[in-house]
């Protein structure tokens, strides 16, 4: 088990696993946010905090929201809306252990054109 949170604390996260991969995507949302996501079925991340202590955001389709913590303002994971994400959420390894981010392997993600993977 992997335990991560925002900066305050008030959102904890713990990870059932360390993930093999995670993604960089440079999508208008995840590149000013700064999320190096690792995505993880629903109901397996345990998160803590989580509505009582956070806000999020849906844009553009409202695939999926972005959560942040409402008291120190980190982005910790998003939630999925509807099918096109279902099943999965995606946490931000930033929230984490330095060495969580430099044990996985990192894909770069056009999100902003082509959404194919560069790598």
């Amino acid at each position: 088990m992997l335990h991560g949170s925002c900066h305050c604390g008030a959102v904890r996260l713990t990870l059932p696993w360390l993930p093999e991969t995670a993604t960089r995507c440079n999508c208008s949302l995840c590149r000013r946010v700064g999320g190096t996501w690792a995505y993880y079925p629903v109901g397996r991340v345990v998160i803590e905090g989580h509505p009582e202590h956070t806000q999020g955001y849906a844009w553009g389709d409202k695939t999926l929201t972005t959560v942040r913590c409402a008291h120190c303002g980190s982005v910790t994971h998003w939630d999925p809306l509807n099918d096109a994400s279902a099943g999965r959420h995606g946490v931000n390894l930033a929230n984490f252990d330095p060495q969580v981010l430099a044990s996985t392997t990192v894909r770069r993600f056009d999100g902003a054109e082509s959404w194919t993977y560069l790598d």
